[in-house]
């Protein structure tokens, strides 16, 4: 249940927190990316309430509630497996769709620099502490945060690969260290359910 929360905790900071919140406010977000901390996320939810059952199951001795716990953690190893999936397989991807949608705000702020576009750009710039695609020409007139020294500050670009290669080598951390637990729970609970069984057979 610990685990399972702590799954849920990390990625949902992943999806409202950091730099990468700012993309998914936009009308347009990083899907694959999304999509995969939503699987973890929801594997996380489930892990957590499957835990009851492995509680109770343990609790009454009873074969039926732990092998319904063995089977719920084997669903769940599924969904990590797919998380991992997503995570890797897709980061190019991804990481070419956030560059796609801060290339479209550049855009809009370069057609009307006012409003909205200006608010979206900066707001970008604050996340990921950067300024632009990397050419002083470019970083001209833009609003940057106060705190970047032109003309060094970071390529935006750049720093969207880094974003999104960091928050999904986490990722891949976190749902391999979950995996692990999943499968050393299947192992348990299947030994505790042969054992109940041979005890009732020798009783």
């Amino acid at each position: 249940q610990l685990a399972g929360l702590a799954v849920v905790a990390f990625g949902l900071w992943l999806r409202f927190g950091g730099p990468m919140a700012e993309f998914a406010t936009d009308k347009k977000s990083p899907e694959l990316f999304f999509m995969g901390l939503y699987v973890l996320v929801g594997a996380g939810a489930i892990m957590s309430a499957v835990g009851f059952f492995g509680c109770c199951g343990a609790a009454r001795e009873s074969q039926c509630l732990i092998g319904t716990f063995f089977a719920c953690l084997l669903l769940i190893f599924a969904g990590e497996v797919t998380a991992g999936v997503f995570a890797f397989i897709g980061k190019k991807v991804a990481i070419q769709e956030a560059q796609k949608i801060y290339e479209d705000a550049y855009e809009d702020y370069m057609k009307n620099p006012v409003g909205k576009a200006n608010s979206t750009i900066y707001r970008y710039h604050v996340a990921l502490q950067c300024c632009g695609k990397g050419n002083v020409e470019q970083q001209t007139g833009l609003p940057c945060p106060e705190n970047i020294q032109l003309p060094k500050a970071s390529n935006c670009l750049v720093e969207i690969q880094n974003v999104i290669d960091t928050h999904l080598h986490l990722v891949g951390i976190v749902g391999i260290a979950i995996a692990s637990i999943t499968i050393f729970g299947m192992i348990f609970s299947m030994v505790l359910c042969c054992t109940i069984r041979n005890m009732r057979e020798m009783i």
